[in-house]
């Protein structure tokens, strides 16, 4: 028995430690962290310059609450997170995680509309599917079915335009008219809400856990941008899967000519040392709102000394270490080997990401892109099998919750071809036993 309960009564070893890549349960086995925990833990596990951070503040001070003090750590981590932002984007909000980080994000739109004499600017509209966190603001910005519905009478839903899923929507990812193709669908939904009401985008520049590492096809980014200045609308990019260097770049977004209004990111940002997150925001939407009474927002933890300590030892390994680089290189490795298993296995349909953020959907049919049938769970499945055999890898369901299945492969920056290697032989193997178990599953 335990006194703890999360999604459900399932059951899992007990942790003992975790170093780099790896982790080791209670009875000595080993796993390899293929997805960074929920594409968290950025830099690896128990990196010594962090814990080393993390030691010299705890003997110092572990908490101080913002409206009675500053904290250096606080002030180090906001310079140095504003250093590596778009120019322009310099005034910070630390936040503990990627809900709370969505939620400052669009508090922050609002409130400055209000203060700037736009008050009749509220709407947010983002992509269908797409996930943004799980509280209820978050929720009504979300397009993932079994995470929504349930609370549907108990928030304000928000307007929805297709993602731009080009390759099951039988479009050319490569050629921008693809990309305007998609963006247009934006302009097309301001038009019809009435620009004077739109308030934002909200959108992850390389998808996450809805879509499975969908990258935006060419032009897309672009025209988006283009869309919003034409219209007013804040653009918000959600860098909380994609942000301190997961994609190869420190943000997902510098990877286009696409200078977001406002950041949200956490996840990567603590690396899974402490909770930590935090939206960024141009000093011209800040201040009005000081200038109007102050920003009406905030969390108990908000600039933790110990979680900003634990941040810019984070942004230092990766520096140091020049993880970003070493991302865009893995991942170009591992796509290769991605696709070479979707050369041996019929049912991965697609392959897709950019740097360390990768997927494989699978799929009945490749040419009609026909999902396998849901009762299989199939993306269940398979990371079941790969945890059977010391591998950890991520999934979900592709077609707006219900349908479809991708598992998204997202392991550690520090990652090298020996684990990608070590990765794959895991992949098969949970692969080869699924397909030798599709017959039984076929006549149930």
């Amino acid at each position: 028995m335990s006194n703890l309960f999360y999604q459900g009564r399932g059951r899992k070893p007990v942790l003992d430690q975790a170093r780099g890549v790896y982790m080791w349960d209670t009875d000595g086995k080993r796993y390899l962290d293929g997805s960074s925990g929920a594409m968290v833990c950025n830099i690896g596990h128990s990196h010594p310059l962090v814990l080393d951070a993390m030691r010299r503040q705890m003997e110092k001070s572990t908490f101080g609450y913002r409206l009675h003090f500053e904290t250096e750590p606080a002030e180090r981590l906001a310079t140095r997170l504003a250093g590596k932002m778009p120019a322009g984007l310099d005034r910070v909000f630390f936040v503990s995680g990627g809900s709370e980080a969505v939620e400052s994000g669009l508090k922050l739109a609002r409130q400055y509309a209000l203060a700037t004499g736009q008050g009749t600017r509220w709407k947010v509209i983002t992509r269908a599917p797409s996930y943004h966190g799980c509280t209820l603001g978050a929720l009504a910005v979300t397009s993932y079915a079994p995470l929504t519905e349930p609370f549907s009478p108990m928030m304000r839903e928000m307007p929805k335009v297709a993602a731009p899923r080009a390759y099951l929507d039988g479009l050319d990812p490569e050629d921008p008219a693809t990309g305007q193709h998609y963006a247009d669908l934006l302009e097309t939904q301001i038009l019809a809400e009435g620009p004077g009401t739109v308030l934002a985008f909200l959108l992850e520049p390389v998808g996450g856990a809805s879509t499975g590492a969908l990258v935006p096809p060419a032009g897309y980014m672009e025209a988006v941008r283009a869309i919003c200045d034409r219209h007013g609308v804040l653009l918000i990019m959600d860098e909380v899967m994609t942000g301190a260097g997961r994609t190869g770049a420190f943000l997902g977004s510098d990877h286009w000519a696409c200078r977001p209004d406002i950041v949200v990111m956490s996840k990567g940002l603590g690396s899974g040392y402490a909770p930590l997150g935090a939206m960024v925001a141009d000093s011209t939407l800040v201040e009005p709102v000081l200038d109007a009474g102050g920003f009406a927002h905030g969390f108990t933890y908000a600039g933790n000394p110990l979680a900003c300590a634990a941040g810019l030892g984070v942004l230092e390994v990766i520096e140091r270490e020049g993880l970003c680089d070493n991302a865009a290189r893995m991942g170009a490795a591992l796509m290769n080997r991605l696709r070479a298993l979707m050369a041996r296995f019929e049912i991965i349909g697609d392959v897709r990401g950019k740097g360390l953020l990768t997927a494989f959907e699978l799929m009945a049919d490749r040419e009609t892109r026909a999902p396998l049938p849901p009762a299989f769970n199939a993306h269940q499945a398979i990371v079941d099998r790969a945890y059977e055999v010391g591998l950890i890898v991520y999934s979900r369901r592709t077609r707006d919750g219900v349908a479809g299945d991708h598992v998204l492969v997202c392991p550690p920056l520090v990652a090298t071809e020996a684990h990608l290697d070590e990765i794959m032989t895991g992949l098969e193997s949970a692969l080869a036993g699924f397909m030798a178990d599709m017959p039984a599953l076929e006549g149930a």
